[in-house]
């Protein structure tokens, strides 16, 4: 009897743990829908967040590693509040033109150099750059430190190979085009280099030496150099010997590049006269071969 009781009373109880078995499922799939929907994406936020920070950041800035072109921004949040950072963030040459005593001493302590338009940064960017600059601060060790570089002396060979890699006689190893393209170095050859970018003789200096000019290498994040070097980044072996040849450049003594472009124009005006010198001589006779026996046949009806 105890045991057709029991059996009953599990026949019974027997739907309800079914229905407990399929809420409790319903509900995981609700969990893992919530998961899918609120923290996977806010996960690959965050990823994205990180990336852009690296590439169009981490050229001028560390958090922790000190001082690049601009500040540490370890613990920035702190020192100013999140409006006026946002501000700065995606307009700092209006911030400094309206003579804001913190934007300008910003630029003083970054020997004039302004921080430049940074592609893409909204105001929802910002922040969040802000927020994972905040919690990269709480980080015994970031991982945006910054990139260690070799401090051991330059040598001739250093010095030789990065005026190689600049001028293009010797190639980027990732396909990158040479710095000639775009810029100059006084004393550099007759007609200088190119003149879409800045000249670099004096780059060492503005930028504040070896370490913030590697930094600026590794990621250069102008709106010109930023989508070339995004998929042909230098090689870390080819940084060291170009920052070897730019200090050299800034010690070095040599002819003024502004006159590049006089030579250029007088050597071309020199050579258009060259080739009508030439045509004249080459087609003279044959003016002539042809403008004689006009004249004669001319004459010849004339006189008929």
């Amino acid at each position: 009897m105890e045991r057709s009781r029991d059996i009953r009373i599990s026949r019974h109880r027997r739907p309800s743990m079914n229905s407990a078995i399929a809420h409790g499922g319903r509900f995981l799939i609700v969990l893992g829908a919530w998961t899918g929907i609120g923290v996977f994406p806010l996960a690959a936020q965050g990823q994205e967040t990180a990336a852009y920070f690296k590439q169009n950041c981490s050229s001028c800035h560390t958090i922790g590693g000190g001082r690049l072109v601009g500040p540490d921004l370890k613990g920035i949040t702190t020192r100013q509040d999140r409006d006026w950072l946002v501000r700065f963030m995606l307009n700092p040459q209006a911030m400094i033109d309206r003579g804001d005593p913190y934007a300008k001493q910003i630029l003083e302590e970054s020997r004039g150099v302004v921080m430049p338009p940074v592609a893409g940064l909204t105001r929802d960017r910002a922040d969040l750059l802000l927020d994972l600059i905040k919690v990269e601060s709480t980080l015994e060790k970031s991982q945006f430190e910054g990139v260690k570089f070799s401090d051991r002396p330059f040598t001739s060979q250093d010095i030789q190979l990065g005026h190689r890699l600049f001028i293009g006689t010797k190639k980027l190893k990732n396909g990158g085009p040479p710095c000639i393209s775009c810029h100059t170095v006084r004393g550099l050859t007759l007609l200088g280099g190119g003149r879409l970018g800045v000249d670099l003789t004096k780059v060492s200096e503005r930028i504040g030496g070896r370490k913030p000019l590697s930094a600026w290498l590794v990621s250069p994040a102008t709106t010109t150099m930023q989508p070339v070097f995004r998929e042909h980044p230098l090689d870390a072996e080819e940084i060291l010997p170009l920052v070897a040849y730019f200090e050299d450049a800034a010690n070095q003594v040599g002819d003024d590049d502004s006159v590049a472009p006089l030579t250029f124009f007088l050597m071309g005006l020199g050579g258009m006269v060259l080739v009508l010198g030439l045509f004249d001589i080459l087609w003279k006779n044959r003016f002539r071969a042809v403008r004689r026996p006009m004249v004669a046949g001319g004459e010849i009806g004339t006189s008929a």
